[in-house]
């Protein structure tokens, strides 16, 4: 608010204004609030306050909303607003004298601008204002064309109040107003209450709300669009699906045409109701779907890291049990070694102990004894390391066909997500083509409707008025005849004051009619004219074709009389061939009479169709009243497939909540598994050490320990 503040003043100084005490007023109020609204309504600005102001909005970003309501901003002259614009923008480039003199100008013919103009120039690059009110202003045809320009530059105005002006009086500067409508995509709001628009400028603001895609809101209360008007806006709110509130009220508009537009923006109500509703379904189901794969992508995680460690542990095992195996070998390789050491004692000691050669034996058989016992106890150890691998391996066989199974079990439930999800699309494709279809063929028939109620009550309200004037006279004549002349005389002028607005009031429908009628007949003149152009066109391909058939038979002649020149033979076969052709000449000839005669035939054929179509036409109008039960079968067989949705999404919740069953149980037979791993371990630990002490106690049982041990 400060800067604003700042820069106005500073903007007054440069261009020697003085600054208005009331807009100064305004702004430290803003600025005491700290609100980001700059309300001017109700004072009075000069063009130099207006000026600077508009100066001020092109550097602004602070003021969201601006009111200028019932500010006086008269329109004198707009010849030179992009002259001025054009100034303003190029005055900080000027130097020296140049600059001071193009001051002076600018000065001199700003009191010649409106304030509008300048305000309206100053927002059109503006970036924060997002809400104008230019409410009692008396813009008119200079002011809507700024208006329009304003709409087609600015990218961020959403709320326009432009009530109580007169933006409708001329009809040039307003379908400028409603181009720049047209090409605007951020308005949302526009409030045109009492602005002297006619049907001229409902027909253009029509065209504009054809191109138009974001207005929600219009107000276009208390003018004078009347019956015409009120057609085109119909017509245009068929192809605009933006428009959800439509203020109508004051515009001389019949009452069916106003229900018209009522139902045309309940039905773009109710389909931005269902587009939103759709968004969120869909929105929370792709939630759940993210979220169920994304717990789906933990679990196997969490299964593959299992997995490793199991894996980690069965290696850590199979080391420990090497490990083991390895300090068994070692101690029988020095077992071995000992035992050497003692044959060689005992070979040196041989000659010494000859008595002891009975010993000698005896430790000869027991040595033998030992080596079988040890071949026994290699064989039965490769036996266990035998099982053990087998039992190894049946192990990993079973955790990877486990494995295998929940992958199969995660791609399953994959499918099924994917499958659900198509499903769902399809359905919600059916039901946004239903819906579609729905409005399409409801809005054929209010528009059929319309056009045959119109009709008839044109021609009922005629009947009546005629009937209702002449009882109305023939009273008025028996109650005058028992007055006096003077009064008779008075009534009977007016009457005929009367008579002559109704007979003009019928020549005009008479000549809507007959216009309609002509218009008719032209258009089914111009199909005939289609009709009998493409039946020219085709006899003209076929006449070309028989030209072009003529000259290859010409051609042909030709090369069969230089070949009766050249074999004097073949003349007799050759004159039969051209006789032959001569018939066939003459029967194309026929041919082409015949074909004359069928188009004639054919265009006394379009005129019956022309006739037999106003028929079918009328039958339609009687077949409309079938299409609105069909309808309600629509409606009905919509109702069921939003039930089936229902049904769809409880059975989805249901079968996910299977699978978090199902998810459950898969966990604790990891957990078993895994108790049973542990239980495995736990066994083969035991039996490697029951091995070990059974080694021991063999090798410390048997005799070489007994022997073995007085030498150490």
């Amino acid at each position: 608010m400060e800067d604003f503040r700042w820069t106005y003043l500073q903007l007054c100084k440069e261009g020697g204004v003085e600054p208005q005490e009331s807009v100064v007023a305004q702004l430290q109020e803003s600025r005491a609030a700290h609100s980001s609204r700059l309300d001017l309504s109700g004072h009075s600005l000069s063009t130099d306050t207006c000026s600077v102001l508009a100066r001020a909005f092109q550097k602004d970003a602070v003021f969201t909303e601006v009111s200028l309501s019932d500010c006086m901003l008269t329109e004198e002259g707009g010849s030179l607003l992009i002259l001025d614009v054009s100034l303003v923008q190029h005055h900080n480039q000027l130097s020296g004298s140049l600059a001071g003199l193009c001051t002076t100008l600018i000065c001199v013919k700003m009191s010649e601008r409106e304030g509008t103009k300048m305000i309206l120039a100053g927002l059109f690059h503006n970036t924060s204002v997002k809400c104008l009110d230019l409410k009692g202003n008396n813009l008119r045809s200079t002011g809507a064309e700024v208006l329009g320009k304003l709409l087609g530059c600015n990218k961020t105005l959403h709320r326009l109040v432009l009530e109580w002006n007169a933006l409708g009086v001329w009809e040039e500067s307003f379908s400028l107003f409603c181009d720049g409508l047209a090409s605007n995509n951020t308005l949302t709001h526009l409030d045109l209450r009492n602005n002297q628009v006619n049907h001229h400028g409902a027909s253009e603001l029509a065209l504009a709300l054809r191109r138009n895609s974001t207005l929600q809101e219009l107000d276009l209360r208390w003018n004078n669009i009347g019956l015409l008007g009120g057609r085109s806006l119909l017509e245009a709110l068929q192809k605009n699906k933006s428009v959800v509130q439509l203020e109508m009220a004051g515009n001389n508009i019949p009452s069916d045409i106003l229900k018209a537009l009522e139902q045309s923006t309940g039905h773009n109500s109710e389909r931005e109701f269902t587009l939103r509703e759709s968004r969120n379904k869909t929105h929370v189901l792709s939630r759940e779907i993210q979220s169920l794969k994304e717990e789906k992508g933990r679990q196997f995680l969490s299964l593959m890291e299992t997995i490793d460690r199991q894996r980690d542990e069965m290696g850590r095992s199979t080391k420990s049990t090497s490990a083991q195996i390895g300090q068994l070998q070692q101690a029988l390789n020095e077992r071995k070694s000992a035992i050497n050491s003692l044959t060689a004692k005992l070979q040196m000691t041989e000659a010494a102990l000859a008595l002891s050669e009975q010993k000698g034996q005896s430790m000869g058989e027991v040595l033998s004894h030992m080596k079988a016992e040890k071949e026994e106890q290699k064989e039965l150890q490769s036996r266990l390391r035998k099982k053990q691998e087998e039992e190894s391996s049946l192990r990993e066989g079973k955790l990877h066909r486990e494995i295998q199974n929940l992958m199969e079990t995660n791609g399953q439930l994959r499918n099924k997500v994917e499958e659900l999800e198509c499903r769902c699309k399809s359905q919600q494709q059916q039901i946004f083509e239903l819906k579609q279809e729905l409005t399409n063929s409801t809005a054929e028939l209010k528009m059929r409707l319309t056009k045959a109620e119109d009709r008839l009550e044109s021609e009922k309200r005629r009947s009546k008025q005629t009937l209702e004037d002449m009882e109305s006279l023939r009273h008025k004549e028996v109650e005058n005849v028992s007055r006096h002349l003077e009064e008779s005389e008075r009534a009977l002028q007016e009457r005929i004051f009367k008579l002559e607005a109704q007979r003009i009031q019928l020549e005009e429908e008479l000549g809507k009619t007959k216009a309609a009628v002509v218009t008719e007949r032209a258009q089914a003149e111009e199909e005939l004219g289609k009709v009998r152009t493409q039946m020219r066109l085709e006899e003209q391909e076929h006449v070309s074709s028989l030209e072009e058939k003529l000259r290859s038979l010409r051609a042909s002649m030709q090369q069969l009389q230089l070949h009766c020149s050249q074999q004097k033979q073949s003349i007799s076969e050759l004159q039969a061939k051209s006789s032959h052709q001569s018939v066939e000449m003459d029967g194309l000839r026929r041919r082409i009479e015949e074909l004359q005669q069928d188009l004639s035939g054919k265009e006394q054929e379009k005129v019956a169709e022309v006739s037999r179509v106003r028929v079918e036409l009328l039958e339609q109008i009687g077949q409309l009243e079938a299409d609105r039960t069909a309808q309600e079968g629509l409606k009905a067989k919509i109702s069921a497939v939003e039930r089936e949705m229902k049904v769809l999404t409880n059975n989805h919740r249901e079968v996910l909540l299977d699978k978090e069953s199902e998810k459950s149980s898969l966990l604790e037979k990891l957990r078993l598994k895994e108790v049973e791993i542990q239980r495995m371990k736990e066994d083969e630990a035991q039996r490697a050490s029951y091995l070990q002490s059974a080694i021991l106690s063999y090798v410390q049982g048997s005799p070489l320990g007994h022997y073995s041990s007085p030498n150490k």
